[in-house]
Formats: C-alpha cells, structure tokens, sequence
C-alpha cells in the first residue's frame, strides 16, 4: 500500500544498545525503551543490520571528536525495512527497504529516523551486505574518487587494508583499473593478492623502502588512518602530484593520551604540507563533517555514492566480507571481535 498519510501503529518496544560511559566491551549494556509513532517527517525503520566501525569502537573510549555525552546508544548506520511513517512523508511503501546514516543510535531494534536521510536499497543485496558498504563504501568512494580524484592505471597506497574502509578501498580501485599497494598483516596477504592488491606487511623494517621499489616514482595517493607518523611516512612517498587523504588516528586508541592534543598536532602537519608549494593535495577526510557544513549537498552525494556501490554489490564487482554476525544481545562478544583487528571484514550486528 501506498502511504501518503501517517500511520496509526502504537509505540514500539526498541531494544536499544548503550555505552554507559567510559566501559570495556563487557561493560556495554541492553535496554528496552518504548518508541512513540512517527513525527512528521519521520519514518520508523525496523532494523535488519547495523555494524560495528572504528567510530564506535573510539567513542567506547571517549575519543571520537563531538561525541555526545554518555549514556547514549551508539550505532553510525543501519540497513532496515519502514514499518510506519509520520506525516509529509508522501509516496513512501511500509516494508521498503532503506539505509540510512545516523551518527548514533543505529544500535537498536527499531530506530526513528528523518525521512529525506533514506536511501532505498535494491533487491539482490541483502542486509548485511548493505551494511557493509554504508559510512564504509561512501568513505572509501569519497576518498578515492571525489579526493584523490583517483583514475585507472595509477597506484595508491592503502594503510589497513584489510579492514572496513581498506576492503572497500582495495575492492573500489582494482575494478576501477588503479594499481594498489596495502599494508596489512601477514595473515591478511593471500586474500590481499587475489583482489589483485601488492601486499606489505605494516610492522616489517623498511615498508617505506618497499613500496619506493614496487613504485619508484611514488605513488598518486596515499590513504592513511593510523595517525601522525605514519602520515609523514605516507607524504614523503607521494609523487610530485600525488594526494594525501588522513581519515583516522587509530594508533592513538587504547592509550592514555590526549586524544584533541593528538588530533591537533596531526591537523597542523596537515596545514603546514597545504601552504608548501609543491603541488601535493592534502586533507583530513572527515564524513559528518560535510553533513554539518553542507547539509543538502551531503544527502544529495550520499544518496548518489551509496546508490552506485549498491549497484556494484548487485552485480558482483565488489564483495565486501562480513566478518561475523551477532545479534544485539551479544554486542560485547561482537565489540571485542571488532577491537582484536583479527578479522577481515566489517564485524555486523542484527536484531
């Protein structure tokens, strides 16, 4: 049926994931809260598959920039199925099923979410597989393709290649004909090398000495997540043209520092590589960020992005594992899993 006017299903009874405060794994807890029906604008969305990212996994630690206060029920996106909608909402279909970016609050059976934020996701890929390519694949299709302004036959270097945004990246390039070089641990290097992607293991003496020799006159772009060292180390192997695109400081968590005083120390290399003239693009890649400077040119891409990385799903041209699934109530074995860097893959959640 055709909804152009609301729903007049009762409240919902969501269970929803909190993050107490600062907590190991273990210490994440569940609740049940009573969800009223849509307001205008809004949809109720019953949530098939969200996922576990770094954002989530910084924000347990109090390190994710403009976190909001604890308690709070984390969750960055979720892929799931309209089950009401408020008023204003015309032309929507109860049982559609979307995607949609929430920052926080994807942790939870139910979820109440702005209507104009949805992407529909197409028959043929499933929910998990959906999710693996939300804040993942529009990072990773951002960086490369709207950033680094990567093309076929050039070669750029993935730092963890093996993970969320790393699969994606990997996947993305060599379907596009873009040479890549991905560090990673050793465990990682066979399912490196049947993507097509030149695997370094990341904690071997001499990495910048490797990839100089597999390309020597420096490659297009580096894609760095891992903090301020290995940032510079990523510069110096650049090209005369080539891009930096920082995205993380994810050496910086499980250590008892300062996360803003790293953060800015990395921000001020950043500006100091800008003002040099020496034709090198530079930037620190940030995904709300845009949704905070320029909402309606942030939906209009993210519906764009993710609409095309559906469609790579669908027609097989990029795979993205799932690491494992747990459902809610296990998020404490599924967080750990996450944190262990073991796997490959994004680590999802259902209800």
């Amino acid at each position: 049926m055709n909804l152009t006017t609301p729903t007049s299903s009762p409240s919902v009874i969501a269970t929803e994931v909190v993050l107490p405060g600062l907590v190991k794994p273990s210490g994440l807890q569940t609740r049940e809260r009573a969800l009223s029906a849509p307001r205008p604008g809004e949809v109720l969305v019953q949530m098939e598959a969200t996922g576990i990212s770094f954002a989530e996994q910084a924000m347990r630690q109090g390190l994710y920039p403009a976190q909001p206060a604890f308690p709070f029920v984390p969750g960055y996106d979720l892929v799931g199925r309209i089950i009401a909608v408020g008023e204003g909402v015309p032309g929507t279909r109860i049982g559609t099923r979307v995607a949609a970016v929430t920052k926080i609050g994807g942790w939870a059976s139910h979820v109440l979410v702005p209507a104009r934020n949805l992407v529909a996701v197409p028959d043929g890929v499933t929910s998990a597989h959906a999710e693996t390519v939300l804040v993942n694949g529009v990072t990773a299709w951002q960086m490369l393709f709207r950033e680094a302004e990567a093309k076929a036959g050039e070669t750029i270097l993935v730092h963890g290649a093996n993970g969320g945004v790393g699969t994606i990246l990997c996947e993305l390039a060599r379907h596009f004909g873009i040479q890549v070089i991905g560090t990673a641990s050793p465990r990682h290097h066979d399912a490196l090398r049947a993507m097509g992607v030149e695997p370094i293991d990341y904690n071997a003496p001499g990495l910048a000495e490797r990839v100089r020799a597999l390309a020597p006159d420096g490659i297009d772009a580096a894609f760095d997540h891992l903090g301020l060292e290995s940032a510079r180390m990523s510069y110096r192997l650049l090209n005369r043209k080539g891009s930096l695109i920082v995205y993380g400081n994810a050496s910086t968590l499980g250590q008892k520092t300062s996360m803003a005083r790293v953060f800015l120390r990395l921000l001020g290399q950043l500006l100091l590589w800008k003002v040099r003239p020496k034709g090198h693009y530079v930037t620190f890649y940030n995904f709300w960020a845009g949704r905070l400077l320029r909402p309606s040119t942030f939906r209009t891409q993210l519906a764009q992005d993710l609409t095309a990385l559906f469609e790579l799903l669908r027609i097989g041209a990029i795979d993205p594992p799932v690491a494992a699934e747990f459902p809610l109530a296990e998020v404490s074995t599924a967080m750990s899993l996450a944190e262990s860097r073991t796997v490959r893959g994004k680590v999802i959640l259902v209800p």
